[in-house]
């Protein structure tokens, strides 16, 4: 059922939509997006970061942001865990509108219970772990299903266990992130987000702040997560051989635009614009 904030996004946008479809060749097969980004923009004061992005990202899909630094690809993602608003356009997911709600029929902004149920859909891993240095790391992975999902003490650890399993850190639950090396403290930032269960996850540069021997490691986790197929990534990387191998699509953004999105061999073997070929030079 169309909500009336669904229906006026809809009729709004009705006359545009099939400039913003995606080609049936990259279209995954079946289902509805699970985000959708409508002439979405961002300023900060007088800077405009994004201009205007119109972007479908289905469940499941594995979707890699390549561009130069300060081309908008980390405030796009920051958008969807609500730690940014939009200067103007729309943002769904999973069919309801991220910044709105509707309130006696009315559409109306979102309030902050609106929002934080919103965030349960999106995981978000950070260039940073953020991890809370007084807690083990259990407790760290722990937290936010209590808290946030009001899972029991048991429910929460057995979920925690499950997925610092799945990170491959299984054996330091009762240490503390000062004991960890930073590629051990992103896997457990990975697992955190993780046992929250999102219907899609954002990577924003997760090994920009590694040391190079330790990036392979947390590639490597990211990898076998991407290959259950289950949750849609959005991977914001400048490892371009990483999103060859793991992306479904590669979108190229520069200056707050899209210039071009396909197919990984597609980007990397036979870009078209002139604006990515220069941008793939630094990485040949």
């Amino acid at each position: 059922m169309i909500t009336q904030i669904e229906k006026q996004w809809y009729d709004e946008s009705a006359e545009n939509e099939a400039g913003h479809a995606l080609s049936p060749s990259l279209r995954p097969a079946g289902g509805k997006p699970i985000v959708r980004f409508r002439s979405v923009r961002k300023s900060f004061g007088e800077l405009p970061v994004l201009k205007g992005i119109d972007l479908d990202i289905y469940p499941g899909e594995k979707i890699a942001l390549i561009g130069p630094s300060g081309s908008g690809k980390t405030t796009l993602g920051r958008m969807l865990m609500t730690l940014e608003e939009p200067t103007a356009g729309t943002i769904l997911i999973d069919g309801e509108p991220l910044w709105a709600m509707e309130k006696n029929g009315k559409p109306v902004r979102a309030n902050e219970k609106h929002l934080q149920k919103m965030r349960g859909k999106v995981g978000m891993v950070f260039q940073h772990f953020h991890l809370f240095p007084h807690m083990s790391v259990l407790k760290n992975v722990t937290l936010a299903p209590r808290s946030v999902l009001k899972l029991s003490k048991e429910e929460a650890e057995e979920l925690a266990v499950a997925m610092l399993r799945k990170v491959g850190l299984e054996d330091k639950l009762h240490v503390y992130p000062s004991q960890l090396s930073g590629g051990q403290k992103q896997r457990v930032a990975i697992a955190r987000a993780l046992v929250m269960q999102p219907k899609i996850m954002v990577f924003d540069e997760v090994t920009s702040a590694l040391d190079p021997e330790l990036v392979g490691e947390v590639l490597s986790v990211i990898k076998e997560i991407a290959k259950e197929g289950q949750m849609a990534m959005l991977l914001i990387t400048h490892e371009m051989e990483f999103a060859r191998e793991v992306a479904d699509r590669v979108i190229f953004g520069a200056e707050g635009l899209i210039v071009e999105e396909g197919k990984p061999e597609q980007i990397f073997t036979n870009p078209r614009s002139e604006r990515l070929q220069a941008f793939l030079q630094r990485f040949l």
